[in-house]
């Protein structure tokens, strides 16, 4: 072997792999890089006369024009779900089932496209898109068709909830569309969806693959624009249910804005979850799991991670993580073989200041040394430590960050994974079950991975403790969110202290399905496996 071979073995140099976004690109071309709303199966011109501009993170290049959705436009959305829904709602499940078997295919059919828009439009890298959520986006309206077809059988009784109001984040735009269509779809509910201010792109070709299976006109509207619109919805009277993806302080706002409305109100907030390591885990896996956990998706999944490590293996650890973020590739989200893609710039102004008041906290940082040659859009992997108790209990970090802090005992690690005011996921890394179950017995959060991280599955339940969330986001468990009882007598509550005529409490309970509520025990899922 000669000696320039051996040197090209021994460096595996790293070179560029650019996905072609021609066919997104010309998408765009032909829809002449102006979009419009999505109502009654139509695109409508916005009666606000108001647009907006999409733009690429990564280069800050105009992608296209949105509406900005004013009053007249939500109040026609609204009234085209309303008149459609008696028609859907009393559309046999296995019709239903059909049109969301349909629309699984044509987002296999037309997966490369998808995934190249929804990385255009968030900055997200290709193989993220293409690999992980395009296959996610399928499988939920395969599953949620399955469902469409037994809810009579499993659900005796039950009507849809009626129309929905659907306000997604800008995480995973595509795959939070998917997830919210699916199962209000197959409840027989019609809906109104305002997807993320700068990520639209992917849910309006959605509606476009909703039209060539012939979706019902008025049982999918999609409305876009910024804050402003998604408070019209929430306010609207016409609706009979919220359901929200965000941050916990809109999540707040929202709740203020529905109580007393009557409207039920499902909310999936962040959640800063907890990532703990035991001394006898597979140290090597558990570093391949922060990489995947903390700074995939632009380390804006779950809004930043608490790095739990037994004491007596963190500075191992964290030498090891420290050499695999050396590694780490961060550029062009169009690149195959990057791993962490842009930020736009409000997401990238948060990141930096967050770490700019950690820095004043005394908080130690470290970034791998090649952090300081990347311009543009892009924020490197970040580990700090030595951070107070008082600002990982109240503050989110929407940024690829890690906080790390170091624990002795499987007490005082449940005690610290649990020392935050929100709870929507915890990953637990040990290679003794006995331990690994009692721990996410205690821990709370909604839902726990064993020696993973990341795997999700729509018939898994999901959702957050505290202040990650109001409601089951997935699985057997949501549907019941867009589901109601009659208003009829047969499913009428006794009053306090008394049974109805010949029906003891325990009797309607069981007449009318409630004996089989879930609990609120966390999903567990270990080495990947529920």
């Amino acid at each position: 072997m000669s000696g320039e071979v051996r040197e090209a073995l021994a460096s595996l140099a790293y070179g560029p792999a650019p996905e072609d976004a021609g066919p997104a690109l010309r998408w765009l071309d032909a829809h002449g890089r102006r979009l419009r709303l999505f109502v009654a199966s139509r695109w409508a011109e916005p009666a606000s006369g108001q647009w907006l501009e999409v733009r690429n993170p990564a280069t800050a290049d105009l992608l296209a024009h949105v509406p900005q959705a004013g009053p007249e436009d939500v109040e026609h959305a609204v009234r085209s779900a309303r008149q459609a829904q008696p028609a859907w709602g009393q559309t046999p499940g296995a019709v239903r089932a059909r049109y969301l078997v349909a629309l699984a295919r044509q987002v296999q059919k037309h997966a490369r496209v998808l995934a190249l828009l929804e990385t255009l439009q968030s900055g997200k890298p290709i193989r993220e898109t293409r690999d992980v959520e395009l296959p996610l986006v399928a499988r939920s309206f395969y599953y949620h068709a399955g469902w469409a077809q037994l809810l009579h059988q499993t659900f005796p009784g039950y009507l849809p909830v009626g129309v929905v109001g659907q306000v997604a984040s800008g995480d995973a735009p595509l795959l939070e569309a998917a997830w919210k269509l699916a199962v209000a779809l197959a409840a027989g509910c019609t809906v109104v969806l305002k997807p993320a201010t700068g990520t639209p792109l992917t849910t309006l070709a959605l509606c476009e693959l909703a039209l060539e299976v012939g979706l019902p006109p008025g049982a999918v509207n999609v409305i876009t624009g910024d804050g402003r619109a998604g408070e019209l919805l929430v306010r609207h009277p016409q609706l009979d249910q919220i359901s929200f993806t965000g941050s916990a302080e809109v999540g707040r706002r929202i709740r203020q804005l529905t109580a007393g409305t009557g409207k039920r109100l499902s909310l999936e907030l962040r959640g800063y979850p907890a990532f703990v390591v035991f001394e006898d885990a597979d140290l090597d896996a558990a570093v391949e799991g922060v990489v995947d956990g903390a700074w995939s998706h632009r380390g804006r999944f779950c809004t930043g991670w608490r790095l739990l490590i037994q004491e007596s293996v963190a500075e191992g650890f964290l030498g090891k993580l420290r050499a695999r973020m050396e590694k780490l590739r961060v550029g062009d989200p169009l690149d195959r073989g990057v791993d962490m893609g842009a930020l736009g710039a409000s997401h990238l102004e948060n990141a930096r200041r967050v770490c700019e008041q950690l820095v004043a906290q005394d908080a130690r940082l470290w970034q791998p040394s090649w952090a300081s040659s990347h311009d543009g859009p892009y924020f490197p992997p970040t580990l700090v430590w030595d951070v107070s108790a008082g600002f990982q209990q109240t503050t989110e970090i929407p940024a690829p960050v890690v906080v790390t802090t170091t624990f002795r005992s499987p007490a005082e690690a449940v005690a610290l994974a649990n020392n935050t005011r929100y709870g929507l996921a915890c990953s637990v890394w040990t290679e003794n079950l006995s331990l690994a179950l009692e721990v996410t017995r205690r821990v709370q959060a909604g839902t726990v991975w064993v020696n993973c991280v990341h795997r999700f599955d729509p018939a898994s339940e999901a959702g957050g403790y505290r202040e990650s969330g109001l409601g089951r986001q997935a699985g057997r468990e949501r549907v019941w969110e867009y589901l109601k009882l009659p208003a009829s007598p047969a499913f009428a509550w006794p009053a306090a202290g008394t049974s109805a005529p010949g029906v003891t409490a325990p009797a309607a309970r069981a007449a009318a399905g409630l004996d089989q509520l879930p609990d609120r025990a966390p999903r567990v899922y270990v080495g990947g496996r529920r």
